[in-house]
């Protein structure tokens, strides 16, 4: 399922590169490749795309031990601040939701009109907490491009740049871009979101602040690129089996 963005720009409107690890990690150079597919050396040995790189180094091969993750999404804009928790146990997609107004629990293969409200924010959410993981989990839903060289935009360093590009059926917001830049360690630094694949940025973060928890990989904090505004988690707990 993707993701929704446009929630998260309304509450804020409202409201050195490292080459050695290049040699060691293997990429495929996906230029609009449509649902991309791992690759086989002359070896047989299989080749993650890029998107699988940037996964794995966020630990998607621990994903599968998760029974739960709580995590609390929290937005500051100047002195103003917003946040809500999450409780996600994905084996069965149970979801619930703690705020301020209400606490809602609900099974995501069981929306109603009420609970749908809740999933879309929840989607918005666990997006900006996964997306390294969503590169994986949404593959069907995207075309993506790579670019060995491409100067980040906070920055204004060269790095690597994974663009994707959602097609124009299911999600809450189909044709959205988001372009993920990293370095060659496949962690992302940087990324620019772009609202119904526009070329001008509808928002640019910093990905920063990078912690383990059982093996998967969050960066906690997201910085705006202008502006007095973050984006950061807090209370994340990574239960595995």
């Amino acid at each position: 399922m993707k993701k929704v963005l446009v929630i998260l720009s309304c509450i804020l409107l409202s409201v050195s590169c490292n080459t050695s690890t290049k040699k060691e990690n293997k990429y495929e150079e996906d230029i609009e490749v449509r649902d991309p597919k791992p690759v086989v050396d002359n070896t047989q040995k299989k080749i993650p795309t890029t998107a699988e790189a940037i996964a794995n180094a966020n630990g998607l091969q621990h994903w599968n031990k998760v029974k739960e993750i709580k995590f609390t999404f929290n937005v500051d804009r100047d002195s103003t601040h917003y946040d809500r928790s999450w409780s996600w146990k994905p084996k069965n997609d149970m979801v619930t939701l703690t705020s301020e107004q209400d606490t809602i629990t609900y099974n995501r293969t069981q929306l109603d009109s009420i609970s749908i409200k809740a999933d879309q924010r929840f989607i918005n959410d666990k997006y900006w907490l996964l997306a390294p993981f969503n590169l994986v989990w949404d593959k069907a839903s995207f075309t993506s491009k790579h670019e060995v060289k491409a100067i980040a935009p906070i920055s204004n360093t060269e790095m690597q740049k994974l663009t994707i590009v959602y097609k124009n059926n299911g999600g809450y917001t189909p044709g959205d871009a988001y372009d993920f830049y990293f370095e060659g360690d496949f962690s992302i630094k940087e990324w620019v979101f772009r609202k119904g694949n526009q070329p001008e940025p509808s928002m640019t973060t910093s990905w920063e602040d990078y912690q383990n928890f059982n093996g998967i990989k969050i960066a906690k904090t997201h910085k705006l690129h202008e502006g007095n505004r973050k984006l950061y988690f807090t209370g994340i707990e990574v239960i595995t089996e």
